[in-house]
């Protein structure tokens, strides 16, 4: 995993992530870059893709959706999401699982 794409701050971690919208599914899809590559079903229409995202990361990390945080790209396929309360080396955990 890249490390530059995961970040520890005080308050959880911070994931650099590439959304691919309107895919087949919603998955991890590896590495894209410097970045975390996610696919995600929804279109990026208003803020459809960002939202799916954000659950998806929910789900996956089992915290409720409060913890997560879209920190930067709101209209862009690179961003900035903040996993409150979750470290770099769960990150590495659920992914690789």
């Amino acid at each position: 995993m890249i490390r530059s794409s995961v970040q520890d701050t005080s308050e959880g971690v911070l994931l650099t992530i590439h959304v691919q919208p309107k895919a087949s599914r919603t998955e991890y899809a590896g590495e894209h870059g410097d970045a975390l590559k996610f696919r995600v079903a929804a279109p990026p229409v208003e803020g459809a893709a960002n939202e799916a995202l954000c659950a998806y990361l929910a789900e996956r990390f089992h915290i409720p959706k409060s913890a997560v945080k879209l920190c930067a790209g709101q209209g862009s396929r690179r961003k900035r999401v903040l996993l409150a309360g979750v470290s770099s080396r769960r990150v590495s955990e659920v992914l690789k699982g």
